[in-house]
C-alpha cells in the first residue's frame, strides 16, 4: 500500500510539472518574439497582431484555447501560427522529461537534507529545459542567442546547482561543474576563434552555461552533452544539403547544442561507459 501511494505522487507530481510546463511554454512564447524586438516582457499585455485586441485570460489557456478556438482570433479570425501551441507542447514535454529524470531524487530522497538538495537539483534543470526552448526558437529566428537569456543562465544555473551541492554536503559535483564549464567555454572559444563563420560568440557563452549542467552530473555526461551537438548539428546539415541539391546555408547550432546536452543529461552515463568498455574491456 505504502509503495502504490509513492507511485501516486509521483504520477501526480509529474503530471503538476508537466501542467507548470505548459504554462511556462506560455510565457516562452512572448519572451521568444519581444526580447529579440527590445520588447518588454511584461507589458504590455498579450494582444492580436492582426487586429490589436487584448488576449483574453480565457483564450490564453496552453494549447486548449488555441484547439478551442480552431487557430484564429476570436476578434478579427487572423491565423494564430502553430507554433503557439507547439512551444507549449515542447515546453510541457520536457518539463517531464525532466521530472523524470530528477524527481526521484526528491521524492526517494533518504532524508529532508538530501530531498531539499534533489529539489534544487530538479529545479536547475527545469529552467535548463525552459531557456532551451526559448533560446532554441530564437536561434532559429534570428540566428541569435540574447546575453540578456544566457548570461543570466549561467548565475542562475551555479545558484541553483551550488546550493544542491551545499545542502547534500557533497562538494564533488560543483567543482566538476567548475571545470565543465570553462573546459567546454574554452573549446568552444577555441573553434569559434577558427572558424568565425561557423560558430558565433553567442554559441560560446551558451557553452559555457551547458558544460555547467553537464560537468554538474560529470564526466560522461560533459563528454556526451558536447560531442552529442556536433553529431546531431552535423547530421541535420547534411540532409539539409542533399535536400537543397548541395547548396550550404547557414543552420542555427544552438538548437543543436542543447539537443546534445539533453542527450547526455539523459544517456550520457550509459553512453559513455559503453563507449569506455568498447575502447578498454576488461
Amino acid at each position: 500500500m505504502a509503495a502504490a501511494t509513492v507511485t501516486v505522487w509521483a504520477i501526480l507530481l509529474l503530471g503538476g510539472v508537466a501542467a507548470f510546463g505548459l504554462l511556462i511554454g506560455s510565457f516562452l512564447n512572448v519572451v521568444a518574439y519581444r526580447v529579440p524586438a527590445g520588447m518588454s516582457v511584461v507589458s504590455p499585455g498579450s494582444s492580436c497582431p492582426g487586429c490589436g485586441a487584448a488576449i483574453r485570460p480565457w483564450d490564453n489557456i496552453p494549447l486548449v484555447s488555441w484547439v478551442l478556438l480552431r487557430g484564429r482570433c476570436r476578434d478579427c479570425a487572423e491565423p494564430i501560427s502553430w507554433r503557439y501551441p507547439l512551444v507549449e507542447a515542447v515546453t510541457g514535454g520536457l518539463f517531464a522529461v525532466a521530472a523524470l529524470r530528477f524527481l526521484p531524487g526528491v521524492v526517494e530522497a533518504p532524508d529532508a537534507r538530501h530531498a531539499v538538495a534533489g529539489a534544487f537539483q530538479l529545479a536547475a534543470f527545469l529552467y535548463l529545459a525552459a531557456i532551451a526552448v526559448v533560446l532554441s526558437a530564437i536561434d532559429l529566428d534570428t540566428h541569435r542567442l540574447p546575453n540578456v537569456i544566457v548570461l543570466p543562465s549561467a548565475l542562475v544555473g551555479a545558484v541553483l546547482l551550488g546550493a544542491s551541492s551545499l545542502v547534500s554536503g557533497d562538494l564533488a559535483p560543483l567543482g566538476s561543474a567548475g571545470i565543465g564549464m570553462t573546459s567546454l567555454f574554452v573549446f568552444y572559444l577555441i573553434v569559434a576563434l577558427i572558424s568565425p563563420r561557423g560558430m558565433g560568440f553567442g554559441d560560446v557563452k551558451l557553452a559555457g552555461v551547458l558544460g555547467l549542467y553537464l560537468g554538474f552530473l560529470g564526466v560522461g555526461p560533459l563528454v556526451v552533452g558536447a560531442f552529442g551537438a556536433f553529431v546531431l548539428g552535423g547530421l541535420f546539415g547534411v540532409v539539409l544539403m542533399l535536400v537543397r541539391g548541395g547548396r550550404r546555408s547557414g543552420i542555427a547550432f544552438g538548437p543543436w547544442m542543447f539537443a546534445g546536452a539533453w542527450v547526455g543529461i539523459l544517456a550520457g552515463p550509459a553512453v559513455w561507459q559503453s563507449y569506455l568498455a568498447l575502447v578498454a574491456p576488461a
